[in-house]
């Protein structure tokens, strides 16, 4: 099930939400953990077994932990159970097809072996399951002696498929005492409107311009058709993910919630290394707090440094996806964090924004060509048409007619990745309530129409990152 179709919209939540705000309070984490098991069954019934088998697990591993009776070499042991378990799990179901392709090949065998079908959302879970763990085991929490209250941790469907990553600890008061109010309610339903519009108006309707770049033979495509369609994609992605996070942060906050936020503007960037604090934030920090830190971060010399940035970016990379040019994207976004990190954060501390903020963009753009494509070759084939190294033509009647058709569409993106629409809404907020409040009332029916025509109309509703 996804947040952006009919069934969810209009059957799915108003049915979770009447029953969990009329059941009462002592009733509301039953019908949460009720209503996520339902909703991951529906599209993934066989794994919620699978489900429910990490969460037995890790739960009595974190309640051992917190046993007087439980030695040092015990307690290293149940880490190690809890580590081999949960990243067994998620290699074998993510990363054993890519495992026996690679061996194959450079065996040279053509080997034709099924994989396992990836269950949605594990590589969420799983870190959710993880950093419990953890940080129980370094005694940064207390373990959770309610089976029910863990349970709903790991399975909360608001967040369930895409994430955010939520650390036990940031929501740990919140499981067992939150207050569900009609204000909370109400800016929860905004938020999700707001997510909602950016799936289904932004991202669906820009991706489709890059579903036609895509597939252009490279010698054919102009490289203004390249730029078009690789910045179309740049902005799908955004939206696509971005869109996803708002939602489950909105409906975090019906149920009584604070999800931490998951974008803050990325495009917006003056360095690499900005952008990945602005860009799947909870993704990025869970690497930092529970890999890059413990290797010795940046703390340790040049060499180490290297070394840490590499396992970290490769990680980050292989989480993505299990095919190498997720790998490759990685190095590729780690390398250029390095060279920042060497010696070219301060010199660009000298040059004016507007540079800084063209190379960002750049260097990110570039970036996305190796996430998109899955073969090396056509990754390769693609940028040199955006550089026009093989004599592609610089501008053809095509690019300039799909430039006209989406014009409005990437005036709206552009905007709409800013901080400028909040700014200016903060302003009327502030100053002009009123009309702020009128403005607003119409604005958020005008999303809940146009994005329910599309659901109803379109069948083209992608979401890049719904098996990550």
């Amino acid at each position: 099930m996804v947040f952006s179709s009919l069934f969810f919209t209009f059957a799915f939540l108003p049915v979770t939400l009447i029953l969990y705000y009329s059941l009462g309070k002592h009733l509301r984490n039953i019908v949460l953990l009720a209503a996520s098991l339902f909703f991951y069954a529906w599209g993934e019934p066989a794994y919620v077994i699978l489900m429910c088998i990490s969460i037995m697990i890790n739960y009595c591993i974190g309640s051992f932990f917190d046993k007087n009776n439980t030695s040092r070499r015990k307690r290293k042991l149940l880490l190690i159970i809890s580590l081999v378990f949960n990243l067994g799990c998620l290699a074998y179901f993510k990363y054993l097809g890519m495992l026996i392709s690679t061996i194959a090949s450079v065996i040279g065998w053509n080997l034709n072996v099924g994989t396992p079908a990836l269950p949605i959302g594990i590589s969420f879970y799983t870190f959710q399951a993880l950093s419990y763990v953890v940080d129980v085991y370094r005694g940064k929490i207390k373990s959770q002696k309610s089976l029910t209250l863990f349970a709903l941790y790991i399975t909360m469907f608001p967040q369930l498929v895409a994430g955010p990553i939520v650390n036990y600890a940031d929501i740990e008061a919140q499981l067992a005492d939150r207050s569900a109010t009609f204000k909370g309610l109400k800016s929860g339903m905004r938020r999700f409107l707001c997510g909602l519009a950016k799936k289904v108006l932004l991202a669906n309707n820009i991706g489709l311009l890059w579903f036609e770049v895509k597939v252009m033979p490279g010698t054919e495509i102009s490289v203004l058709m390249a730029w078009t369609g690789i910045i179309a994609f740049t902005l799908q992605i955004y939206f696509d993910f971005s869109g996803y996070s708002d939602m489950a942060i909105g409906l975090g906050k019906m149920f009584g919630f604070h999800f931490k936020e998951n974008f803050q503007y990325p495009y917006i960037s003056q360095s690499i290394s900005e952008f990945w604090r602005r860009w799947h934030i909870s993704l990025g920090s869970w690497f930092k707090e529970y890999v890059y830190i413990p290797l010795g971060g940046s703390r340790a010399g040049k060499w180490k440094l290297i070394r840490n940035l590499f396992i970290v970016w490769f990680l980050t990379g292989l989480w993505h996806g299990a095919r190498w040019n997720f790998v490759l994207w990685g190095i590729y976004f780690g390398a250029l964090i390095f060279i920042e990190k060497l010696f070219l954060q301060k010199r660009m501390e000298r040059w004016p924004k507007a540079v800084c903020h063209i190379y960002s963009l750049l260097f990110v753009v570039i970036g996305w060509v190796f996430f998109e494509f899955t073969n090396l070759q056509d990754a390769l084939s693609f940028l040199m048409s955006m550089f026009g190294v093989r004599g592609n033509a610089l501008i053809n009647n095509q690019a300039i007619m799909e430039l006209k058709a989406y014009a409005i569409l990437f005036i709206v993106g552009i905007i709409a990745a800013s901080p400028w629409p909040k700014k200016v809404s903060l302003y009327f907020r502030n100053n002009h309530c009123n009309i702020y409040r009128f403005a607003a009332n119409v604005y958020y029916c005008a999303l809940m129409f146009f994005s329910t025509v599309y659901m109803v109309a379109s069948t083209y509703n992608p979401f890049i990152y719904f098996r990550f």
